[in-house]
């Protein structure tokens, strides 16, 4: 796998920490988290005990670490020609690909720790996110439908949650996970016009090489109208009420302001758009359902 020239030693001993957690890119567990979170709430309309919560949550950092090393390894010779990407630890030289799939493997165990303490189900689907997180990164060569899969992997999440509540599946959860999958889906169409010009020229599929700027701008919107939409369907599917609405309301607020801010050719409006922008609707979701179900 590609390294830049020059790249440092690799991290050992106390170093592989901070390298690790810029592998993960841990801050941007908060795009997933609170939908898990989410999806657990809207189970019963109350908060589940915090034995549970907090098995969701070891199970969504297994998860989510496992999906971005397992990224970062199958993009490692991508990542090195991108001179946006090539700092990221692998083409750095700050891990090696040895130490990432040792760290892979480990986030591996901690998430089938954490799912065999949740209820059957989820030990038996456990796979199917697994495959999604390995699946994704090669996407990326040979359609532009990549920001889709990427949107229906991480939309497990709020359906994983409601299943380690419940123990089964039902309508409200498939369209939350299907409202998440629009929204990550939209956002990334958006980050990935930081690579339009890269993209095109080294053969990586995405929304905005396919169809320019103003193409993916459209699909973008187009896809964040469906993920309000599917909020509120699935809001009215679990019995929530006036308090969810209002959180879904605040999240369309946050996305037009998103739109509104995201030029494609200015940088740092995409990585505003794509960082604080986002942050906020997952965080501003997660209040709305905790209003609902502990006020209402």
């Amino acid at each position: 796998m590609g390294t830049s020239p020059g790249a440092a030693p690799p991290a050992a001993g106390l170093q592989l920490v901070p390298a690790l957690l810029g592998l993960v890119r841990f801050q941007h567990t908060v795009f997933a988290l609170p939908f898990a979170f989410a999806g657990a709430f809207l189970a019963r309309l109350s908060v589940p005990p915090a034995s549970r919560l907090f098995w969701i949550l070891v199970a969504m950092v297994g998860a989510r670490s496992l999906a971005m090393a397992l990224n970062r390894l199958v993009d490692a010779r991508i990542d090195a020609l991108n001179p946006r990407t090539a700092s990221r630890e692998i083409p750095a030289g700050r891990l090696t690909p040895g130490q990432v799939v040792a760290f892979s493997a480990l986030s591996l165990v901690i998430l089938l720790v954490a799912v065999s303490q949740l209820p059957p189900l989820t030990w038996v689907l456990w796979p199917i996110p697994v495959a999604a997180f390995l699946l994704y990164p090669y996407t990326k060569r040979f359609t532009w439908g990549c920001h889709l899969v990427l949107g229906l992997t991480i939309g497990l999440a709020p359906l994983g949650g409601w299943i380690a509540v419940t123990g089964d599946i039902a309508v409200a959860p498939v369209l939350l996970g299907l409202a998440v999958a629009a929204w990550i889906a939209g956002f990334d169409v958006i980050y990935a016009l930081l690579d339009i010009d890269f993209d095109r020229g080294h053969g990586v599929y995405s929304a905005p090489a396919r169809f320019g700027q103003r193409g993916a701008l459209r699909i973008a919107r187009a896809l964040h109208v469906a993920a309000v939409a599917l909020l509120v369907a699935a809001g009215l599917a679990a019995g929530a009420g006036a308090l969810y609405l209002l959180g879904v309301g605040v999240v369309g607020a946050i996305l037009v302001y998103e739109h509104l801010i995201a030029r494609p050719d200015d940088q740092a409006s995409l990585q505003a758009a794509f960082g604080g922008a986002n942050m906020m609707v997952s965080i501003a979701f997660l209040v709305g359902v905790l209003a609902e179900v502990t006020l209402s």
